[in-house]
């Protein structure tokens, strides 16, 4: 059974930092591009890193360019986001799940269904 965990969310104030770990047990990571999604409240899920399994393609969302960095370790089977200059606009609940690069930018597996909880970032200007 497959369980993702992630975690390291919390209250920043604007211009702080954060880093987002996610867990994977159940399934290995190495072979398979990962990334972190979004969704703030009345919003749709937003793709916002996909790193593929080498770690030698990364892609971000144009919203958190030059701010965010992604990471993995597949021997861990962990996920990391480092987000600094965090912005108001960035608050939401983020997730890790299986990624496709795109030029539309970083998209979901559509038929992936093992969306763990999520881990709540919250801004305050």
């Amino acid at each position: 059974q497959v369980q993702v965990v992630e975690s390291g969310g919390g209250l920043v104030q604007a211009g702080g930092s954060l880093e987002l770990s996610c867990t994977v047990s159940g399934w290995t990571l190495e072979g398979v591009a990962w990334g972190w999604f979004r969704q703030a409240p009345g919003k749709e899920r937003e793709g916002i890193s996909c790193i593929n399994s080498a770690s030698i393609r990364r892609q971000f969302a144009d919203s958190v360019q030059g701010r965010f960095t992604i990471s993995r370790d597949n021997a861990k089977n962990t996920l990391s986001l480092k987000m600094n200059n965090l912005k108001p606009e960035d608050a939401a609940m983020y997730y890790c799940a299986p990624c496709m690069f795109s030029e539309t930018g970083v998209e979901a597996l559509s038929a992936y269904e093992n969306w763990g909880q999520g881990t709540q970032v919250t801004v305050s200007a």
